[in-house]
This record gives C-alpha cells, structure tokens and sequence, in this order.
C-alpha cells in the first residue's frame, strides 16, 4: 500500500504561542509535515519562494507585511494553497476574496480545524492531478497531433451540433456532443471527456463554451465545463464552493464565480 504523499506545511504567525499552538494540533495529521514557521510577511514571502510549500497557514494581522499583503505580493505560479488564521470572523469575507482555501479563528478549534484539513486534502488531490494532466497534455499532443474541429464554427443562429467532428491528423473522430462529460483545460489545449475516452484539442474554453448547447453544457470554473446531465450529486461547501459528482465517479469543482450556475443543477431534471 502506498503511503499517502505529506503536504509540506508552513506556519506564519507574529505570536510564537500561536504557532506553537497550532503545530501541535498539526501533529496528529500523519499527511501533514511542518518545514517550517515563520514570524512576520517578509519571512513568509521569503520561505514561500524558497521551500514552496504545498500548505501555508498565515496570519492575517501581523506587523509590517499583513497576510493579505503576502498574498499581494505572490505571483499566481507562486501561491500555495492558503488558511488564513485570524481572531476576528469579520476577516472572513476578506479572506475569500484573497482567494484562500479557508480559514479558521484563533483559538483554533479542533474539530474546524479537522474540517478545513479535510477541504485542504481534497483540493491536493485535485491540484495534483490538474498538474499531472498538464504535464502529459502538450508531450501527447507532440506525439499524436492536437486535434482540431473540423469545419468553420456554426453562425449563432443555427443549431448546436450533435456531434463534434475532432480531426488528428489524417483521421477525424466523430465524437457524440451528448457523450461529452466534461470539458477541462490543459495549458494550450482542452480535454474533452466522453465515453471513457480523452480527446486533445487546442481550443479556448470560449470557442467550446460558444459551441455546446447551454441547455446542456455549463461553465462552472474558468478550466471546466460540465454536461448538466451526467451530474449525480451536487455537495456545498462552507466557502460558497461547490463540488460536483458525476455518474463516472468524478468530482468536480464549482467555483464561487459561478456559483449562479446551481440552479441548473437544482432545476433540471437530468437525462435517462
């Protein structure tokens, strides 16, 4: 049996207790290894970059650089997932906003905290992945030639197209739009997830998104889009995300961007 791959955590926080504190209730997480902790913004800027860690639980309130000014200064590639750790709940909105994975209040609960670590495993497993697929995406596409849809895109007035005629080189796949489960992006190229098979693409998640009949295709992150019909389940999360399980065993993310997109998945009834 494989031994589940530790998530390299460090702790930011001005009050030593505090990170005291917290590594020890981290302690009992056999996944969860703390490399290191760090007193103030410019000490984390400084161990991000340097140790990138999978995990960082940052202060919000800390002299100097504050834990949204840390975030400020990180490029996109650069970001870890992120908990903030504050004493006041009116933080949390801001919290969201700085795009962190969740957050919890000084003192720290033990049964919020097993929650958040809970959400924070399920995301690393969802990072991981998006980041093998990306991998592989771009060396397979140089093998076997991205495909490409064939044939000019459809005017707006006429109808959604039944199939998707995806060509590879001298062969053209002729691929049921019913049996798209999803659509995810992949660096330069999309994958297009129908009947058990991936089909390689360089398009935009705005060509495909204007293709698919919206009656039956929803963007519900910037990377993805989903088939109304093969979602089973649709499961809240505390920071306004939602988790979508399709009838293949997937999970997918809902993002709080679109989060307006629930009542598609509330509403319509799906297909047999």
């Amino acid at each position: 049996m494989l031994t589940p791959r530790k998530l390299r955590t460090l702790l930011v926080d001005d009050e030593s207790l505090s990170r005291r504190g917290l590594e020890l209730r981290l302690k009992v997480a056999s996944d969860i290894e703390v490399i290191g902790q760090c007193s103030n913004g410019r000490e984390a800027l400084q161990a991000i970059r340097e140790s990138k860690p999978d995990l960082v639980f940052l202060d919000i309130q800390m002299p100097g650089l504050s834990g949204f000014d840390v975030l400020a200064e990180l490029q996109p590639h650069e970001l870890p997932m992120i908990v903030f750790v504050t004493a006041y709940d009116r933080f949390a909105v801001q919290a969201f906003e700085a795009r962190a994975i969740d957050y919890v209040l000084k003192p720290v609960d033990d049964v919020r905290l097993a929650a958040t670590l809970a959400h924070v495993r399920e995301l690393a497993e969802q990072r991981t992945a998006v980041a093998e697929r990306n991998q592989l995406a771009n060396p397979l596409a140089a093998l076997r030639g991205s495909g490409e849809i064939e044939g000019a895109q459809p005017a707006a007035s006429t109808s959604p197209p039944n199939w998707l005629p995806i060509r590879n080189g001298r062969e053209t796949v002729r691929v049921p739009v019913e049996a798209i489960e999803w659509v995810d992006a992949a660096g330069d190229y999309l994958c297009i997830h129908a009947s058990g098979n991936t089909h390689i693409l360089r398009a935009t998640m705005r060509e495909m998104e204007t293709l698919l009949d919206p009656r039956l295709f929803q963007r519900v992150h910037r990377s993805t889009i989903v088939n109304l019909t093969r979602v089973k389940s649709l499961r809240a999360h505390m920071n306004g995300e939602y988790f979508l399980r399709l009838e293949g065993g997937q999970e997918l993310k809902l993002s709080r961007t679109y989060r307006d997109k629930v009542e598609y998945f509330l509403k319509r009834p799906r297909a047999h």
